[in-house]
């Protein structure tokens, strides 16, 4: 176990949460936590579960209903009869206790640690008891559960105050206390909670997870661990509160005092007062924790605006300053309902990503931390059951604080088995349906004539193929992509034309005829894969234009045999980072002459071409779910990157290309010094902050906030088109092409040039520039990169500058943002 005073690297908290109308086993969850590892650092871990199975418990439905599960977590085991006579049987009928089953050696899943002994007690409050707190402490509640609720919460408050004190002796603890919810934790991960406790095969509708330890408090000790709880709800937070101690004076001044001495422990407990003892609506008790602010505020309706500043002006002491993310999960007994709730700070500080699947009659909601290990999560599933497939139909992100989603989504689990997602709000989140195109099936006997009489054009064929797949059905799909695998291995030719059509079938928008994205996607990548896997072994010395390598056969690197060869890297088995991770092995391949390169089938592995340092004309394609930092200090190389990319993207990256077939993260090119960037999709927050010298981009998405803060790229520029792409692949005009506020803010040098035929984007979301016209000068110096993103993306330039179905000149449609100084000279100069 790492000791107090002992220096660790550290990274923000690993959080996870997942929400289904169907119960899911806790094995699922070992994937996505264990790719997360770097994010916590074998002090404490933590699982929660909510919405259980009944029978697995060995109790009836009535039981699991209406009962407490009071989980106490023993450090003295001899002492269990003592807190049981002391806390338990004078207040409590238990229909069941038993001791949590566990490995009996901790050391067999590495905890260096044993973790406490934990039993589970399914309890009532005695009816006698009840009445006489009721009566003593004023409590004529009609509703008996919220009178239960209170008794059971004091007590637990009790016992950890006799027997868990923070300053004190340390001998048991309650993990757990509401209804059908339970928490365990301990000093390790939370891969080791699962296995150490026996959690694989327990079903729940819920599950939250977490790596690391709150940030203050004794955090070596499993009791610092999280999730914390108040009753029906448990809370895992990524983040720091910079307000700690007036946090805790608020709750102590309403007969709540902290024993754990955690930021974690206070946010428990301050939502659970919110929520439970004063019964806010979730809209208003998120507005407590993360209020609405500045520009955002001032957009509000004014019934909103009234509302808010009310519970804002209440609840000004008791709202968490500083970087952090909550995930709750929690159970609603009375209005019979399980919840997933994920909220983040106002200014968006902690990374955060959410996502939705539907179908084959199952919904799913998921939160985390990094976008991979959501999609570790449903690529586990997908392998165990065909009702769920390896990526999500929608992913998105929260902007804290705001007007648009107030910076918080919910998933419910109802009693009649559907899934709802809403927004702070209560705007329900969809999954985008396309048209569907009836068609009596047909079944392709020769599908190479989509392909025609140039079999070497792969654009060619992907309009062939793309003008028929709308009318297929997956059956027909699957058939096609059986024949390109077959066609793939005649040749070096046939082989390079069908990753080259896969490839634009994956980055790509266009018609589906109703299918499921997600799903037409999971099956051309799984197909390409299949194609990469069969190139030639360098072991066998290939001398054709393609040779694989995976972490097996790594030793037998050796130089291309041809300039021009291209080396296929299978990088599955590389470790997530560290001496073994893909990172150095991608270096030494640079180093001794590989010039084109294909990476895929990454699994959340980071920093892939950190540092990399290439001049000749280095082309790397990256496939799959990469990790944080990608092409962090990268100097010279060119990536292309097919699917969406996660945090610190290009950071103080030098020179060279990005292209990204996605979206992006927190922090895309922070510090970047140079190189262009082409992104598809959106990015989350504070893209290219700090830039200097000749950095370009164009976003053909937008950004929630932040974009281009201190901004001082002399010779560069940031083009934002702020539209999307609808299921068929048309371009779709946004209510707004830039909703946040500091934009361009306290940028010294550069512009951005922002689609804007509306005049939407008002100097209110800037600070420290300027909103101008641009000129025909200004247009021939973007138009080059806009046709550059054509050629990527497919967007044309005439669908950008078409407005309402006319054609419009660009000065109508594009404006220019620049610094402040840079307006004033302009204007002195006469230029």
């Amino acid at each position: 176990m790492d000791q107090p005073g002992k220096i660790v690297t550290e990274g923000g908290c690993g959080v996870l949460g997942v929400a289904c109308t169907v119960k899911i086993e806790g094995k699922f969850l070992l994937r996505p936590m264990i790719q997360m590892r770097n994010r916590g650092n074998g002090k404490g871990g933590g699982i929660a579960a909510v919405g259980l199975s009944a029978q697995q418990l060995g109790v009836s439905e009535r039981v699991l209903r209406d009962y407490y599960i009071l989980q106490i977590a023993y450090l003295e085991p001899r002492l269990r009869r003592k807190v049981e006579e002391e806390f338990i049987s004078p207040y409590f009928h238990v229909e069941l206790f038993e001791r949590i089953p566990s490995l009996k050696d901790h050391r067999e899943v590495g905890l260096k640690v044993k973790p406490p002994e934990v039993w589970r007690y399914f309890v009532k409050v005695d009816e006698d008891v009840l009445r006489k707190f009721a009566e003593e402490n004023g409590l004529s509640e009609e509703n008996v559960h919220y009178v239960e609720d209170e008794f059971v919460f004091r007590n637990s408050f009790k016992l950890n105050k006799k027997y868990y004190a923070s300053l004190g002796e340390k001998k048991a603890f309650i993990l757990s206390c509401g209804k059908n919810i339970v928490v365990l934790k301990l000093v390790g991960y939370a891969e080791q909670v699962i296995k150490y406790y026996k959690l694989e095969e327990l079903k729940a509708h819920i599950w939250i997870g977490h790596q690391r330890y709150p940030t203050k408090g004794k955090v070596w000790h499993p009791g610092g661990a999280h999730p914390f709880v108040g009753v029906h709800d448990a809370l895992v937070h990524n983040g720091d509160f910079a307000n700690y101690y007036s946090i805790a004076e608020y709750l102590r001044q309403r007969g709540r005092y902290p024993l754990f001495l955690t930021d974690t422990e206070v946010a428990a407990l301050y939502w659970d007062l919110l929520v439970r003892v004063y019964r806010y609506p979730l809209e208003y008790a998120i507005e407590a924790i993360a209020p609405t602010t500045e520009r955002d505020f001032s957009i509000l309706p004014e019934d909103k605006k009234f509302l808010y500043k009310a519970i804002q002006i209440t609840h000004i002491h008791g709202s968490p300053d500083g970087p952090w993310f909550f995930i709750i999960a929690r159970n609603d007994p009375i209005k019979k309902r399980y919840q997933l709730i994920g909220i983040t700070d106002t200014s968006m500080l902690r990374p955060q990503v959410f996502a939705l699947q539907e179908g084959n009659g199952v919904k799913m909601g998921i939160i985390a931390s990094e976008r991979q290990a959501i999609d570790a999560l449903l690529e586990e599933l997908a392998e165990a059951d065909d009702r769920f497939h390896p990526v999500a139909d929608l992913y998105w992100y929260a902007r804290g604080g705001s007007y648009t989603d107030g910076g918080a989504f919910i998933f419910t689990v109802h009693e009649d088995g559907t899934l709802v997602c809403t927004n702070k709000f209560g705007k329900e989140v969809r999954v985008p349906k396309g048209r569907s195109i009836p068609r009596a099936s047909v079944v392709i006997e020769e599908p190479v004539r989509l392909l025609g009489r140039d079999v070497l054009n792969a654009e060619n064929c992907f309009k062939r193929v793309i003008s028929e797949l709308k009318y297929w059905s997956y059956k027909e799909l699957e058939q096609v992509l059986e024949y390109l695998k077959e066609f793939s291995l005649k040749g070096d030719a046939e082989r390079g034309i069908t990753i080259e059509l896969l490839t634009l079938l994956l980055d790509r928008r266009y018609e589906l005829g109703g299918k499921r994205r997600s799903l037409i996607s999971s099956l051309i990548e799984r197909a390409l894969y299949e194609v990469l896997s069969k190139v030639p072994r360098i072991g066998d010395f290939p001398k054709g234009k393609y040779c694989f390598i995976d972490w097996d056969s790594r030793y037998k690197l050796r130089p291309p045999s041809s300039p021009d060869q291209v080396l296929v890297i299978d990088v599955r088995d590389f470790e997530p980072e560290g001496e073994e991770g893909i990172c150095g092995f991608i270096s030494e391949v640079c180093e001794i002459g590989w010039r084109r390169i294909i990476a895929y089938n990454f699994k959340g592995q980071r920093n892939f071409g950190a540092g990399l340092i290439a001049k000749e004309g280095i082309r790397i394609d990256v496939y799959g779910r990469v990790g944080d930092c990608l092409a962090a200090f990268a100097d010279g190389p060119s990536f292309y990157v097919h699917g969406s990319v996660q945090d610190s993207v290009a950071y103080c990256f030098r020179s060279g290309r990005i292209v990204v077939y996605g979206d992006a993260g927190k922090a895309f090119g922070y510090g970047a010094k140079g190189g262009i960037a082409f992104i598809l999709g959106d990015l989350m927050d504070r893209p290219f902050i700090n830039a200097v010298g000749s950095v370009k981009a164009v976003i053909n998405g937008s950004c929630l906030d932040y974009l281009g803060e201190s901004f001082m790229a002399a010779h560069g520029f940031i083009i934002l088109n702020g539209i999307k792409l609808d299921d068929e692949g048309n371009v779709v005009e946004r209510d707004a092409p830039y909703q946040g506020g500091n934009l361009f803010s306290l940028a010294a040098a550069g512009a951005v040039y922002i689609r804007d035929p509306r005049r939407i984007v008002g100097e209110d979301q800037l600070n420290g520039a300027k909103v101008t016209d641009i000129t025909y000068e200004d247009w021939r110096k973007i138009l080059p990169l806009l046709k550059e993103n054509e050629r990527l993306f497919g967007i044309k330039v005439s669908d950008l500058l078409r407005v309402n179905g006319e054609l419009r000149d660009p000065r109508e449609v594009y404006r220019k943002i620049v610094p402040v100084e840079v307006r004033a000279l302009t204007k002195y100069e006469g230029l």
